[in-house]
């Protein structure tokens, strides 16, 4: 693993390049020895930064979900980042200046009830302790460049998940069900850009039901000594591809029987 003085050093980077909305070489150029364990260790770093600054753990978010995802970035597995609370917005306007080159994805949003921890935790164990499930739409953005500036060569999944599996902000909004009132594989959503069509999918897309990489996520985080914990947001990942987004678009994301809301980069 890459020394405990450069990860800070990579995650102090990570933390100007946020506020400076200046992307950052990718990591995975610079240190070729990198691995994915490094890349968690510099999104913790990062986060510890900003957990001293005020912010607190809201949730959690799972990326690379579906199988096509994991393929184009050659990995067998999610990723996973984590939630603050300063990136919950409200459907509305979203302030444009808070991001980068956001993109905007399609997901359902588990809200705990109770404690997941361990690493025998099941599908099962997740709805149990789910109080509800609503619509959600993750805003992923790009502190390290997603193409090198260079060579034009797609940043390394290691890269990707030291920038906090790329999250950024999070929209809540439709209704709130529990999970044993709908087939959650079968929920749909239609996300609208300006009145185009850009993205349906159905939230079997993501492993072919999204309480899988929840708990996928709580076995991760047992080595940690970490649990999913009651009352926090865990998004169970994208069932559409990531959508651009620029200052004056407006998206109307569409759920069907789980309800609509729409919001707007200002």
């Amino acid at each position: 693993m890459l020394q405990d003085s450069l990860i800070q050093q990579l995650a102090a980077e990570l933390h100007e390049s946020e506020k400076s909305r200046t992307q950052v070489e990718h990591f995975s150029k610079r240190f070729p020895e990198m691995n994915i364990q490094d890349g968690y260790a510099i999104s913790r770093a990062w986060m510890k930064l900003k957990l001293a600054e005020g912010r607190t753990v809201k949730g959690h978010k799972i990326g690379l979900t579906s199988r096509a995802m994991q393929q184009a970035s050659q990995i067998t597995e999610p990723d996973y980042g984590t939630l603050l609370d300063d990136m919950f917005f409200e459907p509305g306007d979203i302030p444009a200046d808070r991001f980068i080159a956001p993109r905007v994805e399609v997901e359902l949003a588990f809200i705990l009830k109770d404690r997941l921890q361990g690493e025998s935790v099941s599908m099962q164990d997740v709805l149990a302790a789910t109080e509800y499930v609503q619509p959600a739409i993750e805003i992923i953005d790009s502190r390290i460049e997603q193409f090198d500036r260079h060579s034009k060569v797609m940043r390394k999944v290691y890269d990707t998940i030291s920038d906090n599996a790329a999250n950024a902000g999070i929209v809540l909004g439709g209704r709130k069900v529990r999970p044993d009132e709908v087939d959650l594989p079968w929920c749909g959503a239609v996300l609208r850009q300006n009145g185009v069509v850009e993205e349906t999918g159905l939230a079997a897309g993501v492993q072919g039901h999204p309480a899988i990489g929840i708990a996928w996520l709580a076995q991760k985080l047992a080595p940690w000594g970490e649990a999913l914990l009651p009352g926090q947001v865990v998004l169970a990942g994208s069932f559409t591809r990531p959508v651009a987004a620029r200052r004056g678009d407006a998206f109307d994301a569409d759920y069907g029987p789980l309800g609509r809301f729409q919001f707007r980069f200002v």
